[in-house]
């Protein structure tokens, strides 16, 4: 029987603010059709906002036998919600506009460039992401909205909690690279063991503190 793996648990620590204030523009700036009223961002503090923006995932391209799964990204409220997904590659996104005005959705990544045109309420389009990379979305019609998928190259992947916490569950045992992605800022990428059984621990600062050693800190404790 092949060993189950491994866990890895962690804490995103967020040092500073990285997120630029949004600025958006009013409904009549770019109304199509009826108004929409912009939907309210969730009330977070600028911690909560910055630690569920952290997408975190291993590197390597080993085998998983989980398939692929379907994301949703709605277009709600001149919004795309969620504005962050976390996707293996080979997976596909759904995007339903729940609004009664048109969006469209397109992007211009190299990772994966598409443009759906205009759709009305109550339609969908899906797409599919073939390879690992961070895709960009936006709306032609409403150029406040913006979504990012982080397509990974496996299904260790997640993002983390409004408490900074995340855990990949039965990685395979050996030595692997971390990266946690803050959507406001570049890639962090660190070394850990994971053993056969137990679990390490981790705790990641972001952006890493000039005086801290580039390494990650990974205690095992076996369970």
């Amino acid at each position: 029987m092949p060993a189950r793996g491994g866990d890895i648990e962690g804490e995103v620590i967020v040092t500073r603010r990285l997120s630029r204030p949004k600025v958006t523009a009013p409904a009549e700036t770019y109304r199509r059709g009826i108004g929409v009223e912009l939907e309210a961002e969730l009330a977070l503090d600028w911690l909560t906002y910055e630690r569920s923006h952290v997408a975190v995932y291993l590197e390597g391209n080993f085998s998983s036998e989980d398939g692929t799964p379907l994301a949703v990204i709605e277009q709600r409220g001149r919004r795309f919600v969620p504005d962050l997904v976390v996707i293996p590659a080979g997976a596909s996104v759904s995007f339903p506009n729940l609004d009664p005005i048109f969006h469209n959705v397109f992007s211009l990544s190299k990772a994966r460039s598409f443009d759906l045109g205009n759709y009305p309420q109550n339609q969908t389009r899906i797409v599919r992401f073939p390879k690992p990379g961070i895709v960009t979305v936006g709306c032609h019609l409403h150029p406040n909205m913006s979504a990012t998928i982080v397509v990974t190259p496996n299904r260790w992947a997640t993002t983390a909690g409004a408490d900074g916490r995340f855990l990949l569950r039965g990685v395979p045992p050996g030595s692997h690279t971390l990266v946690a992605w803050p959507r406001a800022a570049g890639p962090i990428r660190r070394p850990v063991e994971v053993p056969v059984r137990g679990s390490i621990s981790v705790r990641l600062e972001i952006p890493v503190g000039a005086g801290e050693n580039q390494s990650l800190a990974a205690a095992g404790k076996e369970r």
